[in-house]
């Protein structure tokens, strides 16, 4: 009996069916063989001992000492660099699409600057100026220095997807935003921005786990407080379990970026929704109050 073609693609025969499940048993036995030769070369290390894991089970004091100061910093650079870049780039994103060739150029040479330069050469670049040029406490300057080194980056890059947003959006956008009076200014506010936000996300929510990602590389480099930092003096201070702390650290930064964007797709989807109930449709007030005073012309005679 003959598969029924559909219109997307062509339903495997017997032939192609018996093929792909002898690939996907022979994937699946070598993702086994890969678990199992990690765990047997861990087990040679002794590093899957109790004693290697027990602290983070039974020793509160590797919490209080250690992961969570870390992680409140891991938090407060990524908050700090998110807050500050995310608007930062929306505005160089507008800037870029800008009518003033001046406004257009200087936007566009600030992006593709700091876009092609690595992150850690910025933060370490940050770190030399706070030190060099301003009365910054050594205590604080590590941070400081992420915290500019995401935002300069990061805001280069959102930049370029907030641009990309706004110019996929259909061209009737605008030229309907203008037959009904609104300036540049306000069609970029009220039209364009709130449309785009919803193509936008995806990629944003993607730029803003590798922020918090990227702070690990404070940590590396400029002696920042942070996550990954936290597994030197854990291990030295609990037996060498150098593995346990690493995978603790990487489950960690796994609930914070789930955290994340599991936020971003309630978010994206309540977005989605509001826009197929409202219809999004501008009301006669409202094109009256953002129309340029003097376009509507006062009551006559004949309608007082």
């Amino acid at each position: 009996m003959k598969s029924k073609p559909t219109v997307l693609y062509d339903v495997p025969g017997p032939r192609a069916r018996r093929r792909n499940v002898l690939w996907t048993l022979l994937f699946l036995l070598g993702i086994a063989a890969v678990v199992w030769w990690v765990v047997a070369s861990l087990a040679d290390k002794n590093q899957l001992e109790w004693s290697k894991w027990a602290p983070f089970f039974t020793d509160a004091r590797v919490w209080e000492t250690y992961i969570l100061p870390a992680l409140r910093n891991t938090v407060i650079a990524a908050a700090l660099a998110m807050v500050i870049a995310l608007p930062l780039g929306a505005l160089l994103g507008i800037s870029r699409l800008s009518e003033h060739r001046a406004v257009r150029g200087a936007a566009g040479t600030v992006v593709e600057f700091f876009r092609a330069i690595p992150v850690l050469i910025l933060m370490l670049f940050a770190d030399a100026a706070y030190s060099e040029f301003f009365d910054v406490s050594p205590d604080v300057r590590p941070l400081y220095a992420v915290v500019t080194g995401l935002v300069l980056y990061n805001a280069s890059v959102l930049a370029e997807v907030v641009r990309a947003g706004i110019l996929a959006l259909p061209a009737g956008q605008t030229d309907a935003a203008k037959a009904i009076g609104m300036r540049k200014g306000q069609t970029m506010t009220y039209v364009l921005l709130p449309q785009s936000v919803t193509a936008m996300l995806p990629a944003l929510v993607s730029q803003l786990v590798v922020i918090v990602k990227d702070t690990a590389l404070g940590g590396a480099m400029l002696g920042f407080s942070e996550l990954l930092a936290s597994v030197r003096p854990m291990s030295a201070n609990y037996g060498a379990n150098t593995i346990a702390c690493f995978t603790v650290v990487a489950v960690l930064f796994v609930i914070l970026n789930f955290a994340l964007t599991t936020f971003a797709s309630w978010l994206e989807g309540r977005l989605r929704r509001g826009k197929k109930s409202t219809g999004a449709v501008v009301g006669a007030d409202a094109v009256e109050e953002l129309a340029t005073p003097g376009e509507h012309a006062g009551p006559t005679d004949e309608t007082k």
